[in-house]
């Protein structure tokens, strides 16, 4: 038989291994949390244009920062970008050139969004709206370019990949709280319950269908461009650029004057309007009340004054 004292070394031993055998199960599962952590942060990624691969199809989407918290850098193919543009050509044939245009926007994969002419001859104009696929925007506005004689260009472009991400992020957690409100419904015991989370669960599904519909627009304008081409017969006139915007105490006292002289312009248009009416209704009027006070002093002569009257005689001495 084991002594007392070895029972107790072996007893302590045993006690010793079990406890850094718990600690060592504790940091594993510290390492778990985090992994599951890095996971979900990499769920955040862009969703796709329609067509268009997953960003994380072959290809590592984002990279964390070493410190925590840091924000999540991607890629430039991997941003929600959402270009804009317009282009005017002046052209020698208004309609052959729209059709042109047409057909480069279709061969690129988009359509027409708008069309608008206008015809007479050397005068004719036309503005047709185009929604191209992102990754060609800037190859179909080189090739409208080429219609005819580039006269202005315009493209801006706004980065949306925040915005998506958050939207994302909130329909996530829209659907969870409907299918939260879902799971009341079905234990709903009383009338009151069921017509109070029939109200929750309708508002909740009304918030998520709103989030939705943001994102699918999101998504539409991402995943395909506006180009509006504006072409010019050779005699049209070209549309006017926006002017620079000038400061100082000329341009204050130039557009002073000016609101001078369109103040006195309505003005006298005014007093023009209002003169043939006052002439046919103001000659009557005066007439009217001549008349009157003539009539009304013929009526009211005047009472001639009474002979002087002579004195009493003075009495005889």
């Amino acid at each position: 038989m084991m002594s007392g004292r070895r029972w107790w070394r072996a007893a302590l031993a045993a006690g010793l291994v079990a406890l850094v055998a718990s600690g060592c199960g504790a940091g594993g599962g510290g390492d778990d949390a985090g992994t599951t952590s890095k996971v979900q942060e990499g769920a955040a990624a862009p969703v796709p244009a329609q067509g268009e691969a997953a960003p994380g199809a072959g290809k590592d989407v984002g990279e964390a920062a070493p410190n925590a918290g840091a924000p999540v850098k991607y890629r430039l193919e991997d941003r929600a970008i959402i270009y804009t543009g317009s282009i005017t050509v002046r052209v020698e044939d208004v309609s052959a050139a729209a059709a042109q245009a047409t057909s480069i926007a279709t061969g690129s994969g988009g359509f027409v969004g708008g069309d608008k002419r206008s015809s007479s001859d050397a005068y004719a104009e036309a503005t047709i709206v185009l929604r191209v696929p992102a990754p060609r925007f800037g190859a179909v506005v080189d090739q409208l370019a080429k219609l005819g004689d580039q006269q202005q260009r315009d493209i801006s472009t706004e980065d949306v990949t925040e915005e998506a991400l958050d939207l994302d992020a909130r329909i996530s957690s829209q659907r969870a709280r409907v299918d939260s409100g879902r799971r009341l419904l079905a234990q709903a015991k009383t009338l009151n319950e069921l017509v109070m989370l029939e109200g929750e669960l309708a508002k909740r599904e009304a918030d998520l269908a709103s989030l939705e519909a943001k994102k699918r627009r999101m998504d539409d304008l991402t995943a395909l461009s506006t180009i509006t081409v504006t072409l010019l017969a050779p005699q049209a006139v070209a549309p006017a650029e926006e002017e620079e915007t000038e400061i100082g105490f000329l341009t204050g006292l130039k557009g002073g004057w000016t609101a001078l002289l369109g103040a006195l312009v309505v003005l006298l248009t005014v007093i023009g309007a209002l003169l043939p009416w006052m002439i046919a209704l103001g000659l009557p009027v005066a007439g009217g009340l001549w008349l009157a006070r003539r009539l009304r002093r013929a009526r009211v002569r005047p009472v001639p004054p009474a002979p002087p009257t002579a004195p009493p005689a003075a009495p005889a001495p």
